[in-house]
C-alpha cells in the first residue's frame, strides 16, 4: 500500500519480510525459516524469495505465498534465525543484488521507537533485530513509521514526539492497492491503517488482549524518523547488533525489556492446542457476539478486527474466516472494511 503510495504502480518492490504470522495462521511459536517452506527460490547465497507456488510445510503457516501470488512485488523471506549479524548479511547480500534506487524500512504503530521499558510494549524483537541489521548497512535507509499508535503497543504521543516530517497523508484511493488482500489477511496494524486512510474514526480493540488503540486524524499519517535516533532510543536494537543466533537475541530481550515475544507465543502455543474447538454454531455465534458487543461497548470501543472477535468468542485462528464470512452475510451493515463496527446499543 505504501510503496503504490509512494512511488507508484508501475515501479517494481522488493519486500524483505519475516514469514512470522503469529499464532493466528501459524500454530508454530516464532519466525520461520527458509526450511520451512518448500518451492522457495534463491535470490542470492542468503536470500530466498517466496513465490506464488511456494507452500509452508505442515504443520506451519505463512501468509507470503498468497500475498505473492496477489501482489505484484518479489516477496523475499527475512530469516533472524542468525540474529542480528544474520540479518545484516542478508540484507547486504539482497542490496548488492537488486541495486535498489531507495531503501526504505516500515514499521507500522511505532513501536520500533520504543525504549524497551514501556509497560504496553508487547513484540520489541522483531522490530529490534531489522533496525540493528538495518544501521549496520553501508548504504542509506529510510525509516518510515506509519499510523502511530496503530499497533496498540505505544501511544501515539510517545511515537509522534519522535516522528520528522510527514512523508504521506494516505487516502482512500492508496488502499485500493491492497483492497482484495484486507478481505482475508490478518494484519491488524495494516488493517487499521487501512481504514483510517478510509475515513474510519473511534476507538478500536485490537488484539487477544483487547488493546484500545485510537483511530483519529493523525492515524494515516506516515512519518519519516533518524534512523541513528532510533537506534539511540532502543535498547534492545543496541544490544543485540551483533548477535548470531536467534537465542542469543531472546536472551537479550528478557535482560532488557523483562521478557521474550516468542515465549509468550510458546506458552499461548500450549494454551491453544489444550482447547477443544468450538462450533461455528450461527445462533450460539449471534449470542455470543451480543453479548462481547455490549462489554465492549461499555469501554466506548466503537470498532474491532476480526481477529479480536475471533480469539474473544474462543475460536481458533483456522475459524477466522469463515466467522468473517458468517458476520458479514447477517449483518453486512456493521461491516467497515476491513473493520467490524461495534452496533449502537439500540
Amino acid at each position: 500500500m505504501l510503496h503504490a503510495a509512494l512511488y507508484g504502480d508501475e515501479d517494481q518492490a522488493v519486500i524483505l519480510t519475516y514469514a512470522w504470522d503469529r499464532l493466528l495462521i501459524d500454530p508454530l511459536p516464532g519466525p520461520r525459516r527458509p526450511a520451512d517452506f518448500t518451492g522457495l527460490e534463491r535470490l542470492t547465497p542468503d536470500v530466498w524469495s517466496v513465490p506464488a507456488q511456494a507452500r509452508p510445510i505442515e504443520p506451519a503457516g505463512s501468509t507470503l505465498p498468497r500475498l505473492a501470488a496477489e501482489l505484484p512485488a518479489t516477496f523475499a523471506l527475512l530469516d533472524p534465525h542468525q540474529g542480528a549479524a544474520g540479518l545484516t548479511r542478508q540484507l547486504k547480500s539482497l542490496v548488492d543484488h537488486v541495486q535498489p534506487t531507495s531503501i526504505d524500512l516500515l514499521d507500522v504503530g511505532g513501536d520500533i521507537l520504543a525504549h524497551g521499558d514501556e509497560p504496553t510494549l508487547k513484540s520489541p524483537l522483531a522490530d529490534a533485530l531489522t533496525l540493528a541489521a538495518c544501521c549496520q548497512l553501508s548504504q542509506p535507509v529510510r525509516l518510515l513509521v506509519a499510523g502511530p499508535g496503530l499497533d496498540g503497543e505505544l501511544p501515539p504521543e510517545a511515537v509522534t514526539s519522535t516522528q520528522g516530517s510527514v512523508v504521506r497523508m494516505l487516502t482512500a484511493e492508496d488502499t485500493a492497492a491492497i483492497s482484495g488482500v484486507l478481505e482475508w489477511h490478518p494484519s491488524e496494524a495494516t488493517g487499521l491503517l487501512a481504514a483510517t486512510a478510509r475515513g474510519v474514526r473511534g476507538t478500536c480493540e485490537i488484539r487477544d488482549a483487547g488493546l484500545p488503540v485510537l483511530l483519529t486524524d493523525e492515524s494515516p499519517a506516515v512519518h519519516e524518523v533518524d534512523l541513528d535516533d532510533a537506534l539511540s532510543r532502543n535498547r534492545l536494537a543496541r544490544a543485540i547488533m551483533s548477535t548470531a543466533d536467534l537465542d542469543e537475541a531472546e536472551a537479550y530481550s528478557r535482560e532488557v525489556c523483562g521478557y521474550s515475544e516468542i515465549d509468550y507465543e510458546r506458552n499461548k502455543a500450549l494454551w491453544l492446542n489444550e482447547r477443544q474447538p468450538t462450533n461455528l454454531d450461527p445462533s450460539t455465534i449471534r449470542q455470543h457476539l451480543d453479548q462481547f458487543e455490549t462489554e465492549v461497548r461499555a469501554r466506548g470501543v466503537t470498532h474491532t478486527t476480526i481477529r479480536r472477535i475471533t480469539e474473544a468468542l474462543g475460536l481458533k485462528g483456522g475459524q477466522r474466516d469463515e466467522l468473517r464470512q458468517l458476520l458479514i452475510a447477517s449483518r453486512p451493515e456493521q461491516y467497515e472494511a476491513p473493520l467490524w463496527r461495534i452496533a449502537d446499543e439500540a
